[in-house]
């Protein structure tokens, strides 16, 4: 994760373009689909994990560094960066607002799916529960492998990104994926509901149909999760690069319209889920809704075509 971050940003300082910006952010996805693919494809097969022991280090060995050596923490750097974080926001654009609602709208549909999907397929699809038999390990591990299928259809994706953005601009290949997004958590509340109607005997599995269906659902998600490591960033980017404040800036900002969502979904999901009694559904019925507001604020809101200002020199 951390070689691809780095990847990200070294691309993004070859140009400030939206072009160059939207194939950085491409390879980025491509990478981390590359890394998850071969995560996911372990965690889809059982019994393939081996451990190592490690050696505890001994106190001698270990370096002592003086009181008088350590370096003193810089708090006014660190207050520094956050004022400026959070007073950039005074300068931003409208449509800079428009890409931070639509990130934030985003990522409200995409935690749910992110933080349930292999409990979703465990829990709802094979009725198992963790600490009662097979079935709930076996859709955990079945949930795995449409992860694995979601990763590789990201990557072909983001092979093909910059050429669907081309042809019909970022905004509306943005709101058309997470139309899609949508349309996906929706066909995960209908395969659920006719799950539910199914009557297992003890122990046995869901039907082939069920499982292939969810997987198909899995791997299609895969489109839009790559338009979303994607064009935001280029968006954003672009947009603020106008305006002077510089691309660590703007990473900031919309890295807090993407952790603040998953916060409110972290703490909510939970009593959310409790209070339709249970189940992973009612977090997913609140993504779709998400998701698809965004996609129609991001297809009305954001123009297809857009270029930047150029900066005045001072």
């Amino acid at each position: 994760m951390k070689l691809t971050t780095v990847f990200l940003q070294t691309c993004i300082n070859l140009g400030s373009d939206q072009r160059k910006t939207r194939i950085a952010n491409a390879y980025f996805s491509l990478f981390m689909a590359v890394g998850n693919v071969l995560g996911f494809a372990t965690g889809s097969y059982s019994g393939c994990i081996s451990a190592a022991q490690e050696l505890p280090l001994s106190s001698s060995s270990r370096s002592v560094i003086s009181e008088d050596e350590r370096p003193e923490p810089s708090h006014n750097a660190e207050e520094a960066f956050l004022w400026e974080l959070f007073g950039t926001f005074r300068y931003l654009s409208w449509p800079v607002w428009i890409i931070l609602i639509v990130t934030a709208l985003t990522w409200i549909g995409w935690f749910p799916f992110l933080l349930f999907d292999t409990d979703w397929m465990g829990r709802e699809i094979y009725k198992g529960k963790p600490n009662e038999g097979q079935n709930y390990h076996i859709g955990v591990r079945m949930g795995a492998l449409g992860l694995m299928l979601n990763s590789i259809v990201l990557g072909l994706t983001s092979v093909v990104l910059e050429k669907l953005c081309r042809k019909w601009g970022s905004g509306l290949v943005w709101g058309t994926s997470n139309v899609l997004m949508s349309l996906g958590l929706i066909t995960m509340l209908i395969i659920s509901l006719v799950v539910k109607n199914m009557h297992f005997h003890n122990g046995d599995l869901p039907p082939y149909g069920v499982v292939i269906a969810a997987l198909a659902v899995f791997a299609v998600l895969g489109v839009p999760l790559s338009v979303t490591y994607s064009i935001p960033y280029a968006m954003v980017s672009t947009r603020i690069e106008s305006l002077g404040l510089g691309q660590g800036l703007s990473m900031g900002v919309l890295n807090l319209a993407i952790v603040i969502p998953q916060v409110l979904v972290s703490l909510g999901s939970g009593p959310w889920d409790q209070l339709f009694g249970g189940g992973n559904s009612p977090s997913f019925a609140v993504g779709a809704v998400a998701a698809f507001t965004s996609g129609l604020v991001a297809i009305l809101a954001l123009s297809r075509t857009y270029t930047p200002k150029p900066r005045p020199l001072v």
